[in-house]
């Protein structure tokens, strides 16, 4: 398309890097380049080139709709579409290592429109420093949204200056970084349309009565979501939860100390939260009865947290009558049963998906369970001793609205399935996992009598016995980036090979203990919003 020799020169040594995997590639490749015009319609092998004098615009508009790789492969079709590709892009990817600092001018001249921007290092790499981060946020003032993982190397004067700049930011996620309760505070003191923060594993955070307090900030006006994971002294983010008097979703996974105070002054003073999740927390019934107080909450994940019981739960079932998600890892402490389930069933008709992991409930709470939610449509019941084929009968009996069943380490059998084949005239899916009393021949015996119906059979040989709900990190990951076709990873500062090797041996180590019934209804619970809106 009138490249000149020296384009195609450029060009061809792009590709060349490309196809090699090279590591130590040239800056100049993504340099910026003087922009190349167009004339009227370029002739080429007797044929007119309209492509030649399509507007940018529409060039961007196509490019947009192409998957990464293509973006880069026609980014090394001549200047213009280097040019147009570049400023079309507001997704970008970064291998953070502390090399990145010289290419930084160079990569957001080409890529001047970014406004989400992810920042990842390896754990065994240097990364980039306050230095760095400075200067990329004097390039992306646009920026809305900015993950940091491993950026060990970023202290709270780095964090502070690119507040700073990037006042406009509306979601950040930060993971195994070492600034402390200063950056983020500069971070709520600045950014005040932050809408979503998700924090683990932040190293710099003090532990003890020594902790400075985080938050509010100007941010707490604006928060609807906040994630907490694996933090020593999670509770330093108490002014910051108390004062987001907006906050939607709030979720705390593995974070010590006792919970119950702060959840007592929490649902005083913040009372419309929609979704809450704990998990591995230490925090019992006085915690559950605050979270009561939150008459709005319509999602609710108990995951792990040994020291709730019927009581608790009851509690929360008899004030928060819209909850429509109930999540229970009971642990197998049967402290939360048969009692805290009919409270769920008297006070809940708007349940639409119930989980319980290590729960034993019995006919009597299922059946009015059954009675009561009229709309409920996805049920998984895992590791129960006391659901055997008369509970799956009293399920097939009374669920009308069910549309999909998880049954995982129950004492079922293949009497229980042909119950299945007679009841629930909605169900559209079952899955069976690890269930002794299921043969193969009871699977396809359901399959047969019911064509329409998709049954999942699987002997489960060696999964983890103690995969907890948050395992896979789909469910933790909420506030960080979504992984979509036009995100890059710019070739000269590829991650390397074996980090990312050992990362993926890690995650697959990891997949193969994932709760088994979380999978599914993650799956199941995207699929039926999608659907609804």
């Amino acid at each position: 398309m009138g490249q000149s020799s020296s384009t195609a020169a450029v060009s061809s040594g792009r590709e060349s890097n490309h196809s090699h995997g090279s590591k130590s590639k040239s800056t100049a490749l993504i340099s910026p380049m003087r922009d190349e015009e167009p004339s009227d319609c370029e002739i080429i092998d007797g044929e007119p080139d309209y492509i030649s004098v399509l507007p940018d615009e529409c060039l961007a508009f196509i490019f947009q709709s192409l998957s990464s790789g293509d973006r880069k492969r026609c980014s090394l079709v001549c200047r213009r579409w280097l040019r147009i590709e570049g400023q079309s892009r507001h997704r970008l990817s970064l291998n953070a290592q502390s090399d990145l600092f010289p290419m930084v001018h160079a990569l957001f001249s080409r890529f001047d429109a970014v406004t989400k921007l992810a920042l990842k290092c390896d754990r065994r790499s240097a990364s980039i420093g306050d230095e760095a981060l400075q200067a990329i946020s004097f390039r992306c003032r646009n920026l809305t949204r900015l993950k940091l993982r491993s950026c060990r190397d970023v202290t709270d004067a780095g964090m502070a200056a690119f507040a700073k700049n990037c006042k406009g930011l509306k979601k950040l996620s930060c993971g195994s970084c070492t600034f402390g309760a200063k950056g983020m505070n500069a971070i709520l003191d600045n950014c005040a349309f932050l809408e979503e923060l998700s924090v683990k594993r932040l190293r710099g955070i003090t532990d003890g009565a020594a902790a400075e307090p985080i938050g509010p900030g100007l941010a707490a006006s604006s928060l609807k979501t906040i994630c907490l994971k694996e933090l020593y002294n999670g509770q330093c983010f108490g002014p910051l939860i108390i004062g987001s008097k907006n906050l939607r979703t709030l979720k705390l996974f593995r974070c010590s100390g006792d919970w119950d105070k702060l959840f007592e002054v929490i649902a005083d003073r913040v009372t419309h939260m929609v979704e809450i999740h704990l998990e591995r927390l230490q925090v019992s019934d006085v915690g559950l009865s605050a979270i009561s107080n939150c008459l709005d909450l319509e999602i609710l994940h108990l995951v792990k947290t040994p020291e709730c019981t019927n009581l608790g739960l009851v509690s929360v079932a008899e004030r928060c009558k819209l909850l429509r998600k109930l999540h229970i890892d009971g642990w197998k402490a049967n402290r939360m049963g048969d009692d805290g389930l009919i409270a769920v069933a008297k006070n809940c008709p708007n349940l639409q998906e119930l989980v319980l992991i290590g729960v034993n409930p019995t006919t009597s709470s299922l059946e009015m369970l059954a009675s009561n939610c009229q709309n409920l449509e996805r049920l998984a019941l895992c590791g129960s001793d006391t659901v055997g084929d008369a509970e799956i009968s009293c399920i097939a009996a009374k669920c009308v609205a069910l549309k999909k069943l998880c049954i995982k380490s129950c004492p079922v059998s293949d009497h229980g399935m042909e119950a299945l084949a007679n009841g629930c005239p909605n169900l559209v899916k079952v899955k069976v996992k690890k269930c002794r009393g299921v043969t193969c021949e009871g699977a396809d015996w359901l399959r047969a009598n019911r064509g329409s119906l998709a049954v999942n059979l699987d002997s489960g040989e060696g999964e983890h016995p103690d995969a907890s709900a948050s395992d896979g990190g789909a469910q933790e990951n909420g506030v960080e980036f979504t992984p979509v076709p036009s995100q890059i990873s710019v070739p000269p500062i590829a991650s390397s090979r074996a980090g990312r090797s050992m990362s993926f041996k890690s995650r697959l180590g990891l997949f193969s203990g994932r709760s088994f019934v979380v999978c599914t209804l993650r799956r199941w619970s995207s699929g039926s919003s999608s659907s609804r809106s």
